[in-house]
């Protein structure tokens, strides 16, 4: 029997725009299975992971940048993040920051704690009790996973899995 509390890896698979209300998701993937968690975001969250997945660096530090810049500065570095609850259709995620000895969780919205993790190089993870409240979609039993959660996609709403607002 698996723990709520467990914490399960997982790697971006990817943007995309959701059919119905092109909002920008941001699909989530658990390395050990193939289950997978779209998080409905906002666009310039959604921008700001898009520039850091296709390497593009921008002229002058965006916001996530001077976040990490200003850990790095104070001594702190980003262990990991943790999409952490799902409460009345919204995420939670925290940041756990190591300075020196002290260790220090920071909430966040996941999409600016999924931004920061992609430029600190910190580790994502989910709880097991997020991906079972947002019934997250299991892909293993299909061999054509994208088009499985293409249509999965379609046929969901934001109020199913939940979407957070700016």
């Amino acid at each position: 029997m698996s723990n709520p509390n467990d914490e399960l890896q997982v790697e971006i698979k990817g943007l995309m725009l959701d059919p119905s209300s092109n909002v920008p998701i941001v699909i989530l993937r658990d390395i050990g299975s193939q289950l997978f968690l779209p998080i409905w975001i906002g666009v310039f969250e959604a921008n700001a992971i898009a520039l850091r997945i296709e390497g593009v660096e921008p002229p002058r530090p965006m916001t996530h940048d001077l976040l990490r810049s200003v850990l790095e500065q104070l001594g702190g570095k980003v262990e990991k993040i943790v999409i952490s609850d799902l409460r009345e259709s919204t995420f939670f995620a925290v940041i756990h920051i190591r300075n020196h000895e002290r260790g220090v969780q920071v909430d966040a919205r996941p999409s600016d704690a999924i931004a920061l993790a992609l430029r600190t190089g910190s580790p994502i993870f989910v709880l097991r009790s997020v991906l079972d409240k947002a019934q997250a979609v299991d892909l293993a039993t299909d061999a054509n996973d994208e088009e499985k959660l293409k249509k999965w996609l379609e046929e969901i709403s934001p109020d199913d899995l939940g979407k957070w607002t700016m």
